[in-house]
């Protein structure tokens, strides 16, 4: 249940340190594992990945898969938390990544991206809520309550770009060029 009958769970804003949090987050072996098999990535090229293409490239969509089943699941018991908040959440999933898709369209533009390019970046932009942000707030916030956060992420936010948020973000870097 809920902040109210659930201690574990912090009210928003109480005890809660966002300058630590963000540091956190940014900081975190993970992120810093992340950018460093980027650049070594991007060091070695295609030949020099290649024997290590099975297990980072091929194994990626079945291990994915996996991730999203585990946060869907997390959310699934959660789900009865967010009847408390639910306009009010589900407003925010929509509304956040719909800033973030016209920032990122906007942004593809002002750097010479072609309108499938800017169209990509604004997708990327919008569904960056439920890739990282819930590892990262997990990580990070470890008393916020997963129903809320997963619910929508995974819930609203994804089904919502899937649908909605695709076509909008291509229509609207269209109409940038």
């Amino acid at each position: 249940v809920g902040a109210a009958a659930n201690p574990a769970y912090a009210a928003p804003g109480a005890g809660v340190d966002l300058r630590r949090a963000c540091r956190h987050a940014v900081g975190e072996r993970s992120i810093l594992l992340l950018v460093g098999g980027l650049v070594i990535g991007a060091a070695a090229g295609v030949d020099g990945t290649a024997p290590v293409r099975p297990f980072f490239v091929d194994l990626f969509p079945g291990v994915l898969t996996l991730f999203l089943l585990q946060m869907g699941a997390v959310a699934g018991r959660h789900l009865a938390e967010v009847r408390a908040v639910g306009t009010r959440l589900v407003a925010l999933a929509v509304a956040v990544p719909l800033v973030n898709g016209v920032l990122g369209a906007l942004v593809g533009r002002a750097a010479g991206l072609s309108v499938g390019g800017a169209t990509v970046l604004a997708c990327m932009a919008a569904s960056a809520s439920y890739i990282a942000a819930p590892a990262a707030v997990r990580l990070a916030l470890p008393h916020a309550n997963p129903g809320y956060y997963l619910t929508a992420a995974i819930g609203v936010t994804f089904p919502f770009n899937v649908a909605i948020g695709i076509p909008l973000f291509h229509a609207f870097a269209q109409r940038l060029y």
